[in-house]
């Protein structure tokens, strides 16, 4: 006779199986958005000709190089990182807090990047000028990063006690971390004068305009590691998901998964924030779609995330640039304008099953 324990969960392997072939058909749609991110822009530059010229060893001209490789390439390159990071961070967030409204706000990485960017846009005139003329345009970037950071830092001191982090504690501090950065940045937006008050408005609108090879090569490496880190919680999410005490039975160092849980959200979350400004609803939207499609184990969940959030994230970059050329729209908006309604599609939906 066969034991119970090894007869297979027939829903389960059907999930696991169907996960799969999802992700295969993310990463097909992954690399449609890339060709079509790459042949996209108001310049006319075609990326079908460019490439004929290549195979055909005839030279590519200088518009076509820099629209190519210095321009769209990076911009490309920053929509994946980006849009992974925030739909990753998403899911680790909404898993860690057992909360599907979740995101990585909850942490005061976006609060306190936000609060960094506003401080180097509003006070950066008072640094030493052999100070600024060395960080250039990359001020603001580095600026929300380390908000970020220490943010993230100050919550998680302030969760922690006796080596143990209080969820319930970091979600309560998070919250008053936010509205204290709230009410300094607004402080320093009434202290601004009309170009910085422009500057704050497109910042917080997020865009990727502003890519170049610079802030890919500072940004996506610690994306890359984080994004990276977080597929291997997967195992102890899904434990956590059946609660503290029988995660700790089954196996799982609670305490260590949590503690690396916030350490790859501030990093995926503060590199991406630095360099794109605030871009919202790809951390909250894109974890409940693939939970509908494929459901809730976190093992295929993060992978998937990572490359809807990328295709996601690209798609509304291409919008932009496309609705109102040859000027942009903040992509921030678009995120918004698409998200919004698939959110309330969810809440409603789960409405509906529960009957509340």
């Amino acid at each position: 006779m066969v034991a119970l324990a090894e007869i297979p969960d027939a829903p389960s392997q059907d999930r696991k199986v169907l996960a799969r072939r999802f992700t295969v058909w993310l990463a097909v749609l992954l690399a449609c958005m890339c060709i079509t991110s790459l042949a996209t822009g108001p310049t006319g530059t075609s990326l079908w000709g460019a490439m004929l010229k290549l195979v055909t060893g005839v030279p590519l001209t200088t518009m076509e190089q820099v629209v190519l490789f210095d321009i769209r390439l990076p911009r490309l390159v920053l929509g994946i990182a980006v849009g992974a990071s925030l739909a990753v961070s998403g899911a680790v967030m909404q898993g860690l807090f057992r909360n599907p409204l979740a995101d990585p706000g909850l942490v005061g990485v976006g609060a306190g990047a936000g609060l960094g960017a506003i401080i180097a846009i509003v006070l950066g005139g008072v640094l030493p000028l052999a100070l600024r003329d060395a960080m250039g345009s990359y001020l603001i970037s580095l600026a929300a990063f380390l908000g970020g950071w220490v943010s993230t830092i100050l919550l998680y001191k302030v969760s922690t006690r006796g080596g143990h982090t209080s969820v319930a504690t970091m979600l309560l501090a998070g919250i008053a971390l936010g509205a204290l950065a709230g009410a300094v940045s607004g402080i320093l937006v009434y202290m601004a004068n009309d170009q910085q008050l422009r500057d704050l408005t497109f910042w917080g609108l997020g865009s990727l305009a502003g890519s170049t090879w610079t802030k890919v090569l500072a940004a996506v490496p610690i994306i890359g590691i984080a994004v990276i880190a977080s597929f291997w919680l997967g195992r102890g999410l899904n434990g956590l998901a059946l609660g503290e005490a029988t995660a700790a039975h089954l196996g799982i160092d609670v305490q260590a998964m949590k503690s690396r849980a916030i350490l790859c959200v501030a990093a995926a979350t503060g590199a991406a924030v630095a360099v794109s400004g605030g871009i919202g609803f790809i951390g909250i939207v894109v974890p409940h779609l693939l939970r509908l499609a494929t459901g809730p184990d976190h093992e295929t969940l993060l992978p998937n995330a990572a490359l809807l959030g990328a295709s996601l994230l690209l798609g509304a970059d291409i919008i932009s640039r496309l609705i109102i050329a040859p000027s942009e729209l903040p992509i921030g908006i678009v995120t918004a304008v698409l998200g919004a309604p698939v959110f309330l599609w969810i809440l409603l939906r789960r409405r509906g099953l529960t009957g509340v």
